[in-house]
């Protein structure tokens, strides 16, 4: 008998979930309802932060704090070479450009180093970006406060992308609560912490930021006298479109999910820690190296990346992945440099450019982690990677 294929991350679901979702369906609103400021207010409580919000992807939430920063052509985007795409498309959606920095090869992170050198040398030509995009890589907070110091330093705003990291903390803090950005992003895709299906999340201390959010998330409209034109005294109509916004509202029936979610948080980010804790005991004489944590960082792990050592194993990475798949083992690659992506590669971005993000690309896969791993099926990923590894 085969066995099922272990995925590298998958969400967790139960009855809970679910009749949240279906109590919507029998509701009043379907969309631009209560839900969707009660799952704002719940993740701005947990994170203490002022404002949320709720978007229908994180892509959307980094388009829109882009905007809501400025952002626009002849105006420069930095972010991590080592992210989802969407970290640096945000950018180009605002006719803006963007670049990279490269990774700590520790964390694989955005390196602080490297981000000093390369801002002083555009602060020499005159070419500083006006937004930096950190991304918390896997789970785990970049360092926060030496970038924060940085964007006082050369004078740009920062959007702290935690897609992988609700549930996080940094210097005891939780990740969104905004003491070093102007704008942090969340993800509920599937394979992320909580799941809304689809959805995203913006969180800001600054309340100009946020209403300039929520206009942009649905169509630049406001009801909101203060922000409108002046209108005849017998104008009846409550709202005017005052900028140019988009369609990225969020459904209440994904809202409703994202809030039931929401009181597994915790237990989840702990499950994994759980996991990556065995992980770390148990991979330890295989030929790669695993994840280091900082202390002062507590990873939602949304992530567990292994460097292969591949003058050891003596095999490539792709035959490695194909090895693993073969058995059954969906591991998964987290990411290709943005910069060598075709669409960035016709842009003009070269080969070479982030040198440590480069080695991370050849030597990194995603292992299965996600809160209903059982411990079976990760002793079947340990057998299998070390028989692949060793064989």
């Amino acid at each position: 008998m085969t066995s099922s294929p272990i995925p590298y991350g998958r969400q967790q679901i139960d009855q809970h979930d679910i009749d949240a979702v279906v109590a919507v369906l029998g509701a009043e609103f379907l969309t631009q309802g209560p839900v969707v400021g009660q799952f704002e207010q719940a993740l701005a409580t947990y994170c203490d932060a002022q404002h949320a919000i709720a978007v229908n992807s994180a892509t959307s939430a980094l388009h829109i704090a882009c905007l809501a920063l400025g952002v626009g052509p002849g105006d420069i985007v930095w972010t991590s070479a080592i992210t989802f795409v969407a970290s640096a498309n945000c950018a180009i959606y605002c006719g803006a450009s963007v670049d990279f920095v490269d990774i700590d090869p520790v964390s694989y992170n955005m390196s602080v180093p490297q981000l000093r050198e390369k801002l002083e040398t555009a602060r020499k030509a005159g070419k500083l970006p006006k937004v930096v995009i950190p991304v918390h890589m896997t789970g785990q907070s970049c360092d926060m406060q030496s970038i924060h110091q940085l964007g006082q330093e050369f004078g740009f705003k920062i959007i702290e992308d935690a897609s992988h990291a609700v549930g996080a903390r940094y210097q005891g803090k939780a990740v969104g609560c905004g003491r070093y950005s102007d704008i942090t992003v969340f993800s509920f895709h599937p394979v992320k912490i909580i799941t809304s299906g689809e959805g995203g999340m913006a969180l800001t201390n600054d309340e100009l930021l946020a209403r300039s959010l929520r206009r942009l998330r649905s169509h630049g409209l406001t009801g909101n006298a203060p922000e409108m034109d002046p209108r005849p005294e017998d104008e009846l109509w409550n709202y005017q479109q005052v900028e140019l916004g988009f369609n990225y509202r969020i459904t209440d029936i994904h809202a409703a999910l994202g809030l039931s979610q929401m009181r597994h948080l915790d237990d989840f980010v702990r499950a994994r820690n759980d996991l990556a804790r065995r992980y770390d005991e148990l991979l330890v004489n295989l030929p790669l190296s695993t994840p280091a944590q900082a202390s002062d960082s507590y990873s939602s792990y949304h992530l567990y990346v292994v460097r292969l050592s591949l003058p050891q194993i003596r095999k490539t990475q792709k035959e490695v992945f194909r090895e693993l798949h073969a058995r059954g083992i969906m591991v998964n690659l987290h990411y290709i440099p943005v910069y060598l992506q075709p669409f960035y590669q016709r842009m003009g971005f070269a080969r070479g450019q982030c040198p440590e993000a480069e080695r991370y690309f050849k030597e990194a896969l995603s292992i299965p982690l996600y809160p209903g791993l059982t411990r079976e099926a990760q002793d079947r990923t340990i057998a299998t990677l070390s028989e692949v590894l060793q064989g």
